[in-house]
């Protein structure tokens, strides 16, 4: 179902006459303000400042002889942000694995879904690993998000809450992302960050234009009944509480090529300084929940014409998720990846 049409009406006062014998007065033309998007666009997100904070931890979720895992929170804009942590066995510190989860239903995620397998293995290899629930999702605030930039401001500032947690090694941070996740990855490799080396994994396309022309927009108001639909992208959460004009502003740019261009990281792969890996399955894309391989070759194609550092591997006959060999050759990829650059 194509995206509605938003006409915005602008309401003007009724012309008063000027006698003939008075001067009229010269209003200058006032100077075009912001789009109510741009704060959304890599060049707003690229001005912002991350602080973070103190990250808690809230529960012992699991303790082993390697290994043990944690329910934790920490802030990001005022929000409190849920997650998972886990830390080696040893004294540290450990370089950092950031893991981004992909989309799942709220009604069913709970805290590590989409990172866990993954995680365990990066762990049990000497890594620490933490993973946000992002807003809305698992025990985090609710809060809007346009174009999933609400989710890669909560990890920016889940990586500014890291230097609170001594085992960790601030200096040597990897970013791993799964399906919307790998989309959030790209999106903070256009920005200022700490990461140095990133994994993506069937990601998103880093063409938002992309995403929209599959799944739609933002679903407008309740996102649990949106996830029940598919002509609306829960992903983005647009609360029928915001004013009119910014619900309208969103819209907008979901039509507008130029916008679009502004909010993509593909457009923008120049500010990319750090080696990348792409795993695409090549029977991906088969349902409407997964991620067609071309989104991946298209991203691998512009970081090359961008000159950059980047490794593209196609998993023959894998679907969305890895099984089997294959999962484990890319972990194992991955894994070699992170020693290069992290260790």
């Amino acid at each position: 179902m194509p995206p509605p049409i938003v006409t915005i009406i602008h309401l003007t006062e009724t012309p008063v006459s000027i006698p003939a014998t008075e001067t009229p007065t010269i209003v200058p033309t006032p100077t075009a303000l912001p789009h109510l998007m741009y704060p959304y666009t890599i060049a707003g997100l690229r001005e912002r400042t991350f602080s973070g904070g103190e990250m808690q931890i809230l529960q012992t979720l699991l303790q082993t002889q390697t290994y043990t895992r944690y329910l934790i929170s920490y802030p990001s804009d005022g929000l409190t942000i849920t997650g998972v942590l886990q830390i080696p066995a040893g004294e540290g510190p450990f370089p950092v694995i950031v893991m981004n989860h992909g989309f799942s239903k709220r009604s069913e995620y709970i805290s590590g879904d989409g990172t866990d397998r993954a995680a365990a293995y990066l762990v049990e290899r000497g890594y620490v690993t933490i993973a946000s629930d992002f807003r809305t999702w698992g025990d985090s605030d609710f809060s809007p998000s346009f174009f999933h930039t609400g989710l890669v401001v909560d990890v920016m500032n889940l990586m500014a809450s890291l230097p609170s947690l001594p085992q960790a090694d601030i200096s040597r941070i990897g970013m791993w992302g799964h399906s919307m996740g790998g989309g959030i990855t790209t999106k903070i490799l256009t920005l200022e960050s700490p990461v140095r080396a990133a994994v993506l994994y069937a990601p998103n396309s880093a063409d938002d234009a992309d995403l929209i022309a599959r799944w739609g927009y933002g679903c407008l108001g309740d996102i649990s009944a949106g996830e029940m639909v598919e002509t609306c992208n829960s992903a983005d959460v647009i609360p029928d509480t915001l004013p009119d004009e910014v619900t309208a502003a969103y819209i907008e740019s979901t039509l507008s090529e130029e916008r679009m261009r502004e909010i993509a990281p593909f457009y923008h792969l120049e500010y990319v300084s750090v080696p990348v890996q792409i795993h695409i399955g090549s029977a991906d894309g088969d349902y409407i929940g997964s991620t067609p391989p071309e989104w991946s070759y298209k991203l691998n194609q512009g970081l090359i014409d961008a000159g950059k550092d980047v490794d593209l591997f196609v998993y023959d006959g894998q679907r969305h998720s890895f099984t089997g060999d294959a999962w484990t050759q890319f972990m194992d990829r991955a894994i070699g990846f992170f020693k290069e650059y992290l260790n």
